[in-house]
């Protein structure tokens, strides 16, 4: 038999900056305009750069310390209990945590595709009346995007059902039309910028209902979408049974969070002084909108077809994912064994099928608002769904600095090291979670897809078998 080549530190690093550097990277400087100043904009980076950087260190250091959870934070769910249903119950919840999470990340990406391919088809925005429903009305542009979404979501269904080989070949043609753009973006934005444009770099920003929200309030609406910015930081670790080593997850991870961190703050910040925050705000493709506002039609154009393929690869990307936890976990008896079924292609084709239902379900937003409305909508949500996943490492990590274990032939100081980033990482998630809160509608929408999950255990337990210690 011959021996699985083993990923390397450059092939880990690249899937942990392609996975978070999906529609985050390309709807990122208008969100940035609407919420904050250029001020609360910096600091917000700068807080988030730091817990996102503490989460890294627990996915790193955890994943040198129990290399043999190979699952990410689903595993560490399951190896923090020590009864048989309290570890099957917990691996459940977490892989559907993580997989709810996905059915709204999902179409954030596809609501984006839609947001580019605008710039060559306005109609797409177009305001006129299509249909009236009980005094509820929907324009043509919510009607051909929700049209366009869907289609999308069910092509890239069909190609994954096909099998991954071409889908692989997709991502590698987005990859680099990914960095090319953002070379592009950053070189014309540099000689290009106007600090006019950017206006004060401290403004009072006023919310939809017109109150005035001080540094504080901007710097906490602007963490949750960095955050989001930053979905997919785990992925090496979801990779690190196909790792070199440990080792190799723990410098991938943060390698890829440097320059991830790198790459946003210049492009968020960059863009306000390209064109001016008024006009930024409601644009449903801000980096084609910056660039046409300097070297015209022709750049916008450029920058648009780049971002259509790169969101496309990456929701073809994401889509398997979101697809693949579910499918895993029913393989290990910690989740329903009717979706560890594949095709003849070997796709967990049941689990695909679910997983696009319910991404339809959040493609409806595009029918209650524009492309923009939609897109805020579902990454707020997504967000903080993706948040249990950021909850569990660090716990798990503080149980093994508490108990010892793993720590044998450590010094007293990498222990107490580790707990510290521990807490810290687990501070920047309530802090995050805390931010949420203040759009009650996103926070009761999140957290009841959530707590859906301890709903259907019961169901779902009589059909599994549990796993195996």
């Amino acid at each position: 038999m011959t021996k699985q080549r083993k990923m390397g530190f450059f092939v880990l690093t690249a899937l942990v900056i392609g996975n978070m550097m999906g529609s985050g990277i390309f709807m990122l400087p208008r969100q940035m305009a609407e919420v904050a100043s250029p001020l609360a904009t910096l600091l917000a980076w700068i807080f988030t750069g730091a817990g996102v950087l503490m989460i890294a260190l627990v996915f790193g250091n955890l994943a040198v310390k129990r290399p043999d959870l190979t699952s990410g934070a689903q595993s560490h769910a399951y190896a923090f209990f020590n009864r048989p249903k309290a570890k099957q119950m917990a691996g459940f919840i977490a892989v559907w945590s993580y997989w709810v999470a996905n059915w709204a990340g999902n179409v954030s990406l596809i609501t984006s595709f839609a947001g580019y391919l605008s710039v060559f088809f306005p109609i797409l925005n177009s305001r006129d009346s299509f249909v009236e429903i009980g005094g509820f009305t929907i324009t043509e542009g919510q009607a051909l995007t929700f049209a366009v979404c869907t289609v999308l979501l069910w092509g890239i269904a069909f190609i994954i059902s096909k099998g991954v080989s071409g889908a692989g070949k997709i991502n590698f043609v987005a990859t680099v039309a990914k960095v090319g753009g953002f070379f592009l973006f950053i070189i014309i934005a540099v000689f290009s910028f106007q600090s006019a444009k950017m206006g004060a770099f401290y403004h009072p920003v006023y919310d939809s209902s017109g109150l005035k929200e001080g540094l504080l309030s901007q710097v906490n609406s602007a963490a949750i979408v960095t955050l989001w910015a930053f979905i997919g930081i785990e992925s090496a670790l979801m990779f690190s049974g196909r790792a070199k080593s440990g080792k190799t997850v723990q410098a991938a991870t943060i390698t890829g969070l440097v320059v991830a961190v790198m790459l946003y703050s210049l492009i968020s910040i960059l863009a306000l002084g390209l064109i001016p925050k008024e006009k930024l705000i409601g644009s449903a493709s801000p980096l084609a909108d910056a660039l046409n506002s300097v070297i015209g039609s022709g750049g916008s154009a450029v920058m648009a077809i780049l971002a259509l393929i790169c969101l496309f690869g990456s929701a073809i990307g994401w889509v398997m994912m979101s697809a693949e936890a579910p499918y895993q976990a029913a393989k290990k008896g910690i989740f329903l064994p009717f979706l560890s079924k594949v095709n003849k292609n070997g796709t967990p084709i049941r689990s695909l099928v679910l997983t696009c239902l319910a991404s339809q379900f959040f493609i409806c937003s595009t029918l209650s608002g524009d492309i923009a409305v939609a897109y805020d909508f579902v990454v707020k949500v997504s967000t903080l769904a993706f948040l249990i996943q950021y909850f569990i490492s660090p716990i798990f990590q503080l149980k093994l600095v508490f108990s010892g274990s793993t720590y044998e032939n450590s010094k007293p100081i990498k222990r107490i090291v580790d707990g510290v980033v521990a807490i810290l990482a687990l501070g920047y998630s309530l802090w995050i979670m805390k931010s949420g809160t203040e759009n009650l509608t996103i926070f009761l929408l999140s957290a009841g897809l959530f707590l859906m999950g301890f709903l259907l255990y019961p169901l779902m337990k009589k059909q599994t078998v549990l796993p195996k210690d």
